[in-house]
């Protein structure tokens, strides 16, 4: 999208519907698999500054996701079907695209390469051998979805951490299961002990912090959960008055609220164990799953040890990688980097030098830690504050929430302030909806 309306006609290969993928269920564009949320809006938090960010760049994704939004706080939540659908039509129907079928088993030249995180074997092998050396790979786990008419509502109740996540005036954005230490400590041995799917060969990959499996985290000692996903902090249950033992936040996943995503209970249990095993939280004891946890193998290649600054190969500057495939984690950042490779593969076409942002913006950071990351130990990476430099230390408040203000602010500025200098487009409210 970026790269045709910069004026170029554009050919978008795309596999599914010739062939498929161990996670994805239609041939539309841009399906959703891992989550159906593009996390915080919130410009003094990373994900919504590295959102603003792309507003200011003109990301048309965004607006695709803004007008498929469903209720979940200030989060960026969509209804999958409808964002799929949106930016399936925008593309195909764009008079400077064309939209190929068929798997690519070389690498074109010039090209934006975005096939994480299931890249084909076939490109995945032309890559490596590209590159002169093998990809990284790790497991990404998917949460299940349970039918919203199967929750048990006398106990199960609506509110937010805090009563902060609202959107719309909507009180059920999410909802919560609340567990007594009894209840919480036999779900835990249940999780520890269930049955999971075994990948055999790939079960030595180590998986991704931000993604992991709920019962991975329950091994790693019995209050992991209840200090994470599970923490009960900011919520009273409305049956007792007080704050639960643990929950378990049930998150909208489509515009209506008949679905809802467990959230953080990403999984790689077989499914008989996942309906055994989630059905000892308290309100989900008759769930109906419309979609259980799945595990899939995720690929990147190391992007400090074999590409450009820019993410292009080294000896190709006009084949640019963009998304997971580079060591970023998640949609917000994979759809950041598209939007960058794009500004730069139409630079390098037009003969100019391809630019990254600064590394006081959230972009510039998360390109600076794909430059500079240690070949040795490199994983993927969210979008986060600590990517950022340091703010002066004269003019560096005590009080976090000022300091992410403060960090936010001059993103922004220094971000409009490079695309100025680099004659880089810009819309002309780089927020969106988001402010600081």
């Amino acid at each position: 999208m970026q790269l045709a309306e910069r004026g170029h006609d554009v050919v978008l290969h795309e596999m599914r519907g010739v062939k498929g993928t161990p996670a994805h269920h239609t041939d539309r564009l841009a399906e959703l698999v891992c989550s159906n949320t593009f996390k915080s809006t919130e410009t003094t938090t990373a994900h919504g500054l590295l959102k603003a960010e792309m507003r200011a760049l003109g990301c048309t994704l965004l607006e695709a996701a803004d007008a498929a939004r469903v209720p979940a706080g200030t989060a960026l939540a969509v209804d999958r079907d409808v964002f799929s659908g949106a930016v399936h039509e925008r593309v195909t129907s764009h008079p400077r695209i064309r939209l190929e079928r068929g798997e690519v088993t070389a690498i074109p030249s010039p090209a934006v390469i975005a096939t994480g995180p299931l890249t084909s074997d076939a490109l995945a092998e032309a890559v490596r051998v590209r590159l002169g050396q093998a990809s990284l790979a790790f497991y990404d786990a998917i949460a299940p979805i349970v039918d919203a008419d199967s929750i048990d509502r006398s106990i199960v109740f609506a509110a937010s951490r805090y009563d902060k996540e609202t959107m719309d005036g909507a009180q059920d954005a999410y909802l919560n299961c609340p567990m007594s230490r009894d209840e919480y400590e036999a779900f835990i041995a249940a999780l520890t002990q269930a049955d999971q799917f075994t990948a055999k060969a790939f079960d030595q990959v180590p998986y991704f912090e931000g993604c992991m499996p709920v019962e991975e985290m329950a091994r790693r000692g019995p209050d992991t959960l209840r200090f994470g996903p599970m923490k009960p902090v900011g919520l009273l249950d409305p049956r007792t008055g007080r704050r639960p033992w643990a929950v378990v936040q049930l998150r909208a996943e489509d515009r209506a609220g008949r679905m809802r995503n467990l959230v953080g209970f990403q999984t790689r249990m077989r499914y008989p164990d996942q309906q055994r095993v989630f059905r000892m939280i308290p309100g989900l004891e008759h769930a109906e799953f419309l979609r259980f946890g799945q595990i899939h193998r995720n690929s990147y290649v190391n992007s400090p040890a074999a590409l450009t600054p820019y993410l292009s190969l080294r000896d190709d500057p006009c084949v640019v990688f963009a998304g997971q495939l580079t060591g970023v984690e998640g949609y917000t950042e994979s759809m950041a980097t598209g939007l960058l490779a794009a500004v730069n593969l139409d630079r390098l076409v037009r003969g100019l030098e391809p630019v990254v942002p600064p590394p006081t913006t959230m972009l510039g950071a998360l390109y600076r830690y794909l430059r500079d990351a240690d070949p040795a130990h490199f994983q993927p990476m969210n979008a986060n504050f600590g990517l950022l430099d340091d703010l002066p230390a004269a003019h560096r408040p005590r009080d976090k929430a000022r300091r992410k203000a403060l960090y936010a602010e001059r993103a922004l500025r220094d971000l409009r302030a490079w695309a100025a200098a680099n004659g880089v487009a810009v819309a002309e409210s780089g927020a969106g909806h988001s402010s600081v």
